[in-house]
């Protein structure tokens, strides 16, 4: 491209670039780029000029050359689709008629920050800087899919709509960033895709505001983050989707809204997550998914718990802060899948590893009674029995109430009247405390139910004794068995 075919605007750009200067247009810095369609030739210039000096511009010894443009309406699409571009690529302020067009480019820099544009196609872009889209807006699909990025991408209050489309407005998946994708504030309407995409740094979504009601607002399957991912007083309507994602650190939902009534408003099933935070946000309005997932630390408070949960094979190391255990089990009983004994064992480990046995004591209990209710009539029966006798066994000073008070019971009615011996010339004499205990205790023999035998009323007092000292031996024996296992 010769530069007497270039406008005055255009010719500015071109003097500019092999000394890289910048050339703004803006007449204020307060204006809207998103009023570009109407600006006029003096701050217009065509994609192809850009792209001609991008690949061929001219060069001047002892200057580095970059392409910096603010302000400008940008005509055409701009297609660098293959391109490698040795020089950084900063169009700030600018508003694009077409969807800039980079497919496996390979760029120092590009920076389309506070831009306008109706989109961006970018796949496999190679860029060996950073990638800026501070304060962007795009009214169509930011296309990253396969992107590798030596930096870090910038998407700080970033706005990206693609209406008319049930693609993903921003797609990511299998990209990979060597630093950190920083994006408070961002902006989206539709679902943002991250699928097997890899972060080495951390995952910055504080303030986002993500929408896409009853499908997912964020889609990040496989998703690796080695640092952490903070979504801090942020608002998601629409699902929040983790499904094998890896993050090392924190994952932090503190003082966020979730919202998803449909279905899961967490999936985070099969995850391997540091510490997963949970707390001083509004109740979920959707289903919580921890199927199989890792924890190292879980910090859960139970108001922000939602009213249904999925918590089968969900294993952590700590439980985080240290509530009642009234305050937790109806967590567990809403769990969608019904009775899940690994939860309750979960919940009396993380209780028994910071010494609090009677918070573990409570939710073995609690989960006796509620495997009671998965059994036929008789087994239910036979767990009210146990429960209401020594507490399944965790209440072991009950029991030995019960048989205090039916020694008494028994002492008392053998001493007002003493049963006829068996063989009067034989029989030792009779003592109604270690007669009771005969009968209490079947393990234990004084001598005396031997060589004694009451009648009539007495009798069926005795039949009494005898039944219900077999069945508190039972549920203590039964008590101490669960105690061991556990040990």
């Amino acid at each position: 491209m010769e530069i007497n075919q270039l406008t005055a605007a255009e010719e500015r750009v071109w003097r500019a670039f092999p000394r890289g200067e910048a050339v703004d247009f803006r007449e204020s810095a307060g204006e809207d780029p998103a009023d570009g369609g109407s600006w006029g030739a003096e701050r217009t210039v065509r994609a192809q000029v850009l792209r001609a000096l991008l690949l061929d511009g001219p060069r001047q010894d002892g200057e580095i050359p970059s392409l910096s443009l603010a302000g400008a309406r940008i005509t055409g699409r701009l297609d660098l689709q293959y391109a490698t571009i040795d020089h950084p690529v900063r169009l700030r302020h600018c508003h694009f008629e077409q969807a800039p067009r980079c497919y496996a480019a390979r760029l120092r820099e590009l920076n389309l920050s506070e831009s306008v544009l109706p989109g961006l196609v970018a796949h496999a872009v190679h860029v060996d800087g950073v990638l800026r889209l501070t304060r962007t807006r795009c009214t169509g699909a930011v296309r990253l899919g396969g992107a590798r990025i030596a930096g870090s991408l910038y998407l700080e209050s970033a706005e990206v709509a693609a209406p008319g489309t049930d693609e993903p407005v921003l797609q990511l998946n299998q990209a990979a960033l060597d630093a950190d994708l920083w994006a408070p504030g961002l902006r989206t309407q539709g679902q943002i895709r991250l699928h097997g995409a890899a972060v080495a740094g951390s995952v910055n979504l504080s303030e986002a505001r993500l929408s896409h009601p009853g499908q997912a607002a964020l889609d990040a399957e496989t998703f690796a983050v080695e640092g952490d991912m903070l979504v801090r007083h942020a608002e998601v309507r629409g699902s929040l989707g983790l499904r094998g994602a890896r993050i090392a650190g924190r994952l932090d939902l503190s003082y966020t809204l979730l919202a998803h009534p449909e279905g899961s408003a967490l999936r985070a099933s099969s995850t391997t997550i540091g510490e997963l935070w949970l707390r001083k946000g509004p109740p979920m309005e959707g289903g919580l998914n921890l199927r199989r997932a890792q924890l190292d630390v879980l910090f859960l408070e139970p108001e922000s718990a939602p009213g249904e949960v999925l918590l089968n094979h969900l294993t952590y190391g700590s439980l985080v802060p240290h509530e009642p255990a009234e305050r937790r089990l109806p967590l567990l009983e809403r769990d969608r899948d019904g009775y899940v004994p690994h939860a309750y064992e979960q919940l009396a480990a993380a209780y028994r590893r910071i010494g609090d046995d009677h918070a573990a004591r409570l939710v073995q209990l609690a989960r006796q009674r509620r495997h009671r209710r998965t059994l036929p009539w008789y087994g239910r029966l036979w767990g009210l029995v146990q429960d209401v006798t020594v507490g399944y066994g965790f209440r072991p000073m009950r029991a030995a109430g019960w048989l205090l008070s039916l020694l008494a019971i028994g002492s008392v009615a053998f001493a007002l009247h003493h049963p006829q011996p068996l063989k009067p010339g034989e029989a030792p004499p009779f003592h109604p405390v270690f007669y009771t205990f005969d009968l209490l205790l079947p393990v234990i023999s004084f001598g005396q139910e031997n060589a004694f035998a009451p009648r009539g009323g007495y009798q069926v007092l005795a039949y009494v004794l005898v039944l219900t000292g077999w069945i508190l031996a039972t549920t203590v024996i039964a008590g101490v068995t669960r105690t061991v296992s556990r040990q």
